[in-house]
C-alpha cells in the first residue's frame, strides 16, 4: 500500500506543527483526518487552531473533522472517538502527537507543570490508544504511531529535566507495552522520533535554541507516511528515526528539509 486514500487518521495535537504536517501529508492522499486538539480559539503565542488546520486539510484534498479535545479528559477522548466513528465509520490510524514540554531541573519544575506532562504525554497516549483500539482491531491495516524516542535509561537524558524525560519516556514505554500486548493481533504499534530538532513552535520552549538549526516538520510527515502505508503486520514495537525511515524508502537527499541550509543542524534530545 502506498497511499492513505480513504483511511481515517485520529491525530492528537494536530492543530499545528508535526501533527498538522502528518495530517496534511495524509490529506494529499485523500485521507480522513480527525484533528483532536485543545486549540479552538486563536492563541497569540501559538498560531493555528483546530479550525484553521481543518481548512488546510480540506484544501489539501482530505476530509477533516475538527474536535476540541483535551486528552487528559477521558470523557472528551471517548466522545471524540465516537464522533470519528459516526462521521467516518471507524478508525484506521491513531497518531499520538500531543505532548507537553518543560525542560527544567527538579527545583525549577512546578508540580502543576510536572502533572501536566505526565497526564498529556504518557497517560494521554495510553488513553487514546485504549479508546481507539476496539476500532483499530476491526480495521484492515491498523496503526498506532506515537511521537516518542527510543527508550533510554542514560542518566545524561534524565539529569537536566527528570520530569520531561519521565513523561516522554512514558510514551515510549506505553508503545513498548502495547506493541507486546497486541503482537499477533495485526495492529502495528510503533514510535517515531526526529534525528534533529524540528522547526516548530515547541522550540520556543527551549532557551537558546533557534528554529534555523532544525528541519521542517515535513520530514516527520514523510517518515510517518512511509510507516503508515506499510502492512501493519510488517513491523511493530519499533522505535523509528525519521532519516532512517526515509533512507529505507530510497530518499537519501534530505537537504530540502533544512529550514535554513546555511545553519548547522542540532540533534534532538534522547539520541546518541
Amino acid at each position: 500500500m502506498t497511499t492513505l486514500a480513504g483511511k481515517t487518521l485520529f491525530i492528537t495535537g494536530a492543530s499545528r506543527g508535526i501533527g498538522l504536517a502528518i495530517g496534511m501529508r495524509a490529506a494529499r492522499d485523500g485521507a480522513n483526518i480527525v484533528i483532536a486538539a485543545k486549540s479552538d480559539v486563536p492563541n497569540p503565542k501559538l498560531p493555528g487552531t483546530i479550525h484553521s488546520a481543518a481548512a488546510a486539510i480540506e484544501a489539501a484534498g482530505g476530509n477533516a473533522l475538527a474536535i476540541r479535545c483535551d486528552i487528559r479528559e477521558e470523557d472528551q477522548v471517548l466522545d471524540a472517538v465516537r464522533q470519528t466513528v459516526a462521521r467516518f465509520g471507524g478508525v484506521d490510524i491513531l497518531v499520538n502527537n500531543a505532548s507537553a514540554i518543560w525542560l527544567r531541573g527538579a527545583l525549577d519544575t512546578p508540580m502543576k507543570r510536572f502533572d501536566l506532562m505526565q497526564q498529556v504525554n504518557a497517560r494521554g497516549t495510553f488513553l487514546c490508544a485504549q479508546a481507539c483500539l476496539p476500532h483499530l482491531l476491526k480495521a484492515s491495516n491498523p496503526h498506532i504511531l506515537t511521537l516518542a524516542p527510543p527508550p533510554s535509561l542514560a542518566p545524561k537524558w534524565w539529569a537536566p529535566h527528570t520530569g520531561y524525560t519521565l513523561a516522554k519516556m512514558g510514551m515510549s514505554f506505553v508503545t513498548l507495552g502495547l506493541a507486546a500486548e497486541f503482537a499477533g493481533k495485526g495492529v502495528a504499534i510503533n514510535a517515531l522520533w526526529p534525528r534533529t530538532l524540528i522547526a516548530t513552535d515547541a522550540l520556543n520552549m527551549i532557551p537558546g535554541v533557534s528554529a534555523a538549526n532544525g528541519r521542517k516538520p515535513q520530514i516527520m510527515a514523510d517518515a510517518a507516511h512511509a510507516i503508515l502505508t506499510q502492512p501493519s503486520r510488517a513491523a511493530t514495537g519499533q522505535f523509528f528515526i525519521d532519516d532512517e525511515v526515509l533512507h529505507a524508502a530510497g530518499i537519501t537527499d534530505l537537504s530540502g528539509y533544512a529550514l535554513d541550509p546555511s545553519q548547522p543542524l542540532l540533534p534532538d534530545l534522547f539520541l546518541e
